[in-house]
């Protein structure tokens, strides 16, 4: 069990009352270069942006803080409509001002180049574009470094460039139009944009040493024009390469393209979510960092990318995973930094957190948890590469063999189980199936590659394995698999016991375990993870990626109807940009909204599969 998380001494605003003024979670959308990732509003603030990696501290964090937390805003001067989409292919984000006496676009991107996993850019870019008329914009840079902690040190530098300074964290901020100083910590300006007409801002992170005594120049507007040109194509050229099929093809690109910009592009690992403590449930510490690459996501992840041609970027995430381990079984932690971390101390900021929903917290304490189904998933992983045609060379079998062996000498002890329980122990049954999955793929790969295995003790630990979890983990009364050995509660991990072969989808206990979680679980259609007490407090919402979990799972048993009514409905929880949350909660103030770290990962892999399986379906109905 992980130990409590420390607090950071810092005093904590004074929380406001029930009421939110802060935007949705659902109101934000995604940009990224693959190495970070900003959260920009509706319409057109930049609140969230952590450089230079996912996991650094916030240098705009209002999403966090919304006093304090720094952010990045261009809005019209008066009143205007205003629009947003990406644009096709890209993580381009284009939002449109329109206004009686003209209109314009604003396009805002991470520019990406060639080169750049190892070199990066850096660079946030926001170009307005004159489309008709004319219409006035306003800017407010307020950076915020350390997640609010440090009030920069602002300097102009001539011809309206401008440095923040503070701590490890340097900016460097330009435009084509006029910036001025607004107090000692902020950047203001107004300009006009006319129909043809291109107005620049860019910002730089670099480290303060580099920019002492004097700043980099900028890139001119030819060089900023043809960096978002540039960004366009390297998003279309990479998300033009996926195998999709109608009819989900726009929906799916659109989580491919998330998933992308969620893997760290100098390791390859997988971020779970580009946030911390956007929370499960508002005012409940149910507030968990994300920022970090989990062996179970991974899998996932490596599954989803594989299906739709995204192996360089599959392979990569299954290669961070065998690093980071060090070849060793015993070493294995279920969560690592994005860089191969192990350490991820959690602690509390003293912030009010989104909506006052304290605390924020840095770190991961479920770091140190024990989860057997990390075994499952690295062996699953392993076996589908193999089938790929790529089998394990001598290193990685000395390591697989030391994975089996571990999970045969651990699999009948209690673990926290995929959900990280931070509590007791239990004899999860998803646990147990993945220990299964773990020595009967090792027995596959030994037997397919001709590699020497002790198989006798294998064979014999996958059949007691099967045995404890048809005998302890299934209600006979009901015909169903449980939650955990000795329970009568449902858990929706159940829906991946066919995933991972344990039973065939159409096997009469899945098709009745498939309909128990949907009796027992399902709110408004969509799926909660478990009803049991978790002693967290506060209701968390129905989780979106087991809601596409049972879909798929309907569709692999043949029930193309309820299959897409339950995969329709996780759909529209998406927002307007097609981007999922974690969780969703159908009820608050009579409408739903997205709840948790956004957008999460695991989330938009299991649309992914669920698409897949679906579009697989559907030609065999007729």
């Amino acid at each position: 069990m992980p130990t409590e998380p420390v607090r950071r001494r810092r005093p904590a605003p004074a929380r406001r009352g029930s009421e939110c003024r802060q935007p949705t979670i659902g109101s934000y959308a995604l940009i990224s270069d693959c190495h970070t990732a900003a959260l920009v509003s509706h319409p057109a603030s930049v609140d969230l942006c952590c450089l230079p990696r996912y996991d650094s501290a916030a240098v705009f964090g209002r999403l966090l803080d919304w006093e304090s937390g720094g952010f990045w805003s261009i809005e019209a001067v008066g009143a205007a409509n205003t629009t947003r989409d990406y644009r096709e292919g890209t993580l381009v984000l284009e939002t449109t001002f329109s206004a009686p006496g003209g209109e314009c676009r604003l396009l805002d991107c991470f520019t990406m180049r060639q080169g750049g996993r190892r070199h990066p850019h850096r660079q946030l870019l926001r170009v307005a574009e004159g489309i008709r008329g004319r219409i006035e914009l306003q800017t407010r840079i307020s950076p915020r470094f350390d997640y609010g902690d440090l009030k920069p040190w602002v300097r102009n530098h001539g011809s309206n460039l401008y440095t923040a300074v503070g701590g490890a964290a340097a900016l460097v901020i330009g435009a084509d139009a006029r910036l001025e100083q607004s107090g000692a910590h902020d950047l203001t300006g107004r300009f006009t944009v006319e129909a043809g007409e291109r107005v620049r801002l860019s910002l730089v992170y670099l480290r303060p040493e580099d920019i002492d005594p004097e700043p980099p120049a900028l890139p001119d507007a030819g060089e900023l024009d043809r960096r978002l040109e540039e960004t366009e194509k390297w998003w279309r050229a990479w998300s033009g390469r996926l195998a999709i099929s109608d009819p989900y093809r726009p929906e799916v690109i659109r989580s491919a393209l998330v998933l992308k910009a969620l893997v760290y592009a100098p390791t390859g690992a997988v971020v779970a979510a580009p946030t911390t403590s956007l929370p499960e449930a508002l005012g409940r510490k149910r507030n968990w960092d994300y920022r970090y690459s989990w062996i179970r996501d991974s899998q996932f992840t490596v599954r989803s990318l594989a299906e739709i041609g995204a192996e360089a970027e599959a392979d990569g995430c299954r290669r961070f995973v065998e690093r980071s381990a060090a070849g060793s079984a015993e070493a294995l932690q279920i969560i690592y930094g994005i860089g191969g971390e192990r350490r991820l101390p959690e602690f509390e900021l003293g912030l009010p957190g989104y909506c006052g929903s304290a605390p924020v917290r840095v770190g991961n304490a479920a770091a140190t948890q024990v989860q057997l189904d990390a075994f499952g998933y690295l062996l699953e992983m392993a076996w589908r590469w193999h089938l790929r045609g790529r089998s394990p060379d001598d290193d990685y079998w000395r390591f697989l063999l030391g994975l089996v062996d571990r999970t045969i000498d651990q699999w009948q002890e209690p673990d926290c189980g995929i959900w990280e329980m931070r509590g007791r122990p239990q004899h999860f049954v998803h646990s147990k199936v993945m220990c299964w999955t773990a020595v009967e793929r090792g027995i596959r790969l030994a037997e397919a590659c001709l590699r020497r295995a002790p198989l006798t003790r294998w064979r014999k630990a996958e059949r007691e394995i099967r045995r404890a979890v048809e005998h302890d983990g299934y209600d006979r009364r009901r015909g169903v698999f449980v939650q955990a050995f000795g329970s009568d509660a449902m858990d929706a991990a159940l829906l991946l016991l066919p995933a991972f072969e344990f039973l065939p989808y159409q096997d009469e206990r899945m098709v009745r375990t498939t309909d128990a979680v949907r009796a027992e679980l399902a709110e408004e259609g969509l799926i909660r993870r478990y009803r049991i007490a978790d002693h967290l407090g506060g209701k968390e919402g129905t989780f979106l990626a087991c809601t596409f979990w049972l879909s798929e799972c309907l569709a692999n048993q043949g029930r193309l109807h309820d299959a897409l009514e339950v995969f329709g409905r996780a759909n529209a929880c998406a927002n307007d940009l097609g981007l999922f949350s974690e969780e969703f909660d159908p009820g608050v103030r009579g409408r739903g909204t997205l709840l948790g770290n956004f957008p999460q990962g695991l989330t938009h892999l299991s649309h992914i599969a669920a698409a897949v399986a679906l579009a697989r379906a559907l030609p065999e109905s007729g």
